[in-house]
């Protein structure tokens, strides 16, 4: 379910601008009005809005200076424009588009092929805010040890692989939920925020206590994501966030923690977390051990097949392992960057085949042994 904004209409004329609240009302809108650019301006500095609706025609602003404006302040968040016009001609649109408007629809307007297009930009304005909040939280997480390097750009980047190797065997694999995928994956240890340093930072093994401290940090993330969704129950992304931190240290022969799940019973969002951070710390320099080499951790989630991890996830790591141990490499010489030359997100590794921006709330399925 996509979160509703609340819609600023803007038009000069009354009758077209009370026909047009009275459409979007009876869908299900919050609507609020302006009958010219200056007035719509005035509001969107006051209001939250996120959604603006103008016609082109107008006095003392029209659509077009209206669309320039909104693009040349600096709010805090990014404001869709759907324009309004009989101005059907292809120059007419690209004009519009120019002058920042996001969409266009042609007056007298269809009630149906507007609603789809204030759908499409819902959509849109839930993409934004989905990347905000897994960014502020991932950077919380990661901001208790920066020892990991870019320990959370790996993962993402190995389960994406992965990922994309089970595609071409099930149906339950889609483009977007890759996409999800990836993009949720960052938060998977972010119940560590929760544990003392003394724990967490520790230069060496830990003692059982200690272990079972650390090992709360699975249901602190499950809390702390449930929380948010509780409040804010139009944030469906984050439901495959909470699978992946409920799921990531479980095995698939059932010693894992914390519910000692095994086999299918496992999410797949969680067994691919699993065996990506598993490969990321063996491969990885920490302060109490040195990384290990790329045959040894080929050797090491070999064995674990049938027991840490599904053996059917172990054969499409070893299909694109070259491709992991190449994104490590890169991921090597990034840490050994000057500050700040370093990418926050990676480009080399190939579009998602399919993707669509219909930011879909998908389930996180059972992965078949």
């Amino acid at each position: 379910m996509l979160t509703r904004p609340q819609i600023l209409i803007v038009d000069d004329d009354p009758i077209a601008l009370e026909m047009l609240q009275t459409t979007l009302e009876k869908a299900g809108h919050k609507v609020s009005s302006a009958r010219n650019g200056h007035e719509a301006l005035a509001r969107l500095e006051r209001e939250p809005i996120r959604m603006v609706i103008t016609d082109w025609v107008m006095e003392p602003m029209d659509g077009l200076q209206l669309c320039r404006a909104i693009r040349s302040r600096h709010f805090s968040h990014y404001v869709y424009i759907i324009m309004l016009s009989a101005r059907d001609e292809q120059a007419n649109i690209a004009q519009g588009l120019a002058a920042g408007a996001d969409d266009f629809v042609t007056k007298p307007f269809d009630p149906a092929e507007l609603a789809a297009r204030i759908k499409a930009g819902q959509r849109i304005l839930s993409l934004e805010m989905r990347d905000v909040t897994i960014f502020a939280l991932a950077r919380l997480a990661e901001s208790r040890d920066t020892e990991t390097g870019l320990h959370l750009e790996r993962v993402r980047n190995y389960v994406r692989i992965l990922a994309e190797e089970l595609a071409d065997g099930t149906s339950a694999v889609t483009a977007d939920f890759i996409q999800l995928l990836y993009d949720t994956s960052p938060l998977h240890d972010i119940g560590k925020v929760a544990i003392p340093d003394a724990i967490l930072l520790k230069p060496g093994k830990l003692t059982p206590p200690e272990y079972e401290t650390m090992k709360r940090h699975v249901e602190i993330g499950v809390a702390t994501v449930e929380d948010v969704l509780h409040h804010y129950p139009d944030a469906r992304f984050l439901e495959m966030a909470r699978d992946i931190i409920a799921t990531h240290h479980e095995k698939f022969d059932g010693s894992g923690y914390p519910k000692k799940l095994a086999g299918e019973a496992i999410p797949w969002c969680g067994q691919l977390m699993a065996l990506a951070d598993a490969y990321d710390a063996i491969t990885s320099k920490r302060v109490y051990k040195a990384a290990r080499s790329r045959e040894e951790a080929r050797t090491e989630i070999r064995a674990q097949a049938g027991r840490h991890f599904n053996p059917g996830l172990v054969e499409a790591f070893a299909q694109r392992e070259e491709d992991i141990w190449a994104f490590h490499q890169q991921s090597l010489q990034w840490e050994q960057a000057p500050e700040g030359s370093a990418p926050t997100q990676t480009a080399w590794l190939r579009p998602i085949r399919g993707l669509s921006m219909a930011a879909p709330a998908v389930a996180c399925p059972k992965l078949a042994s």
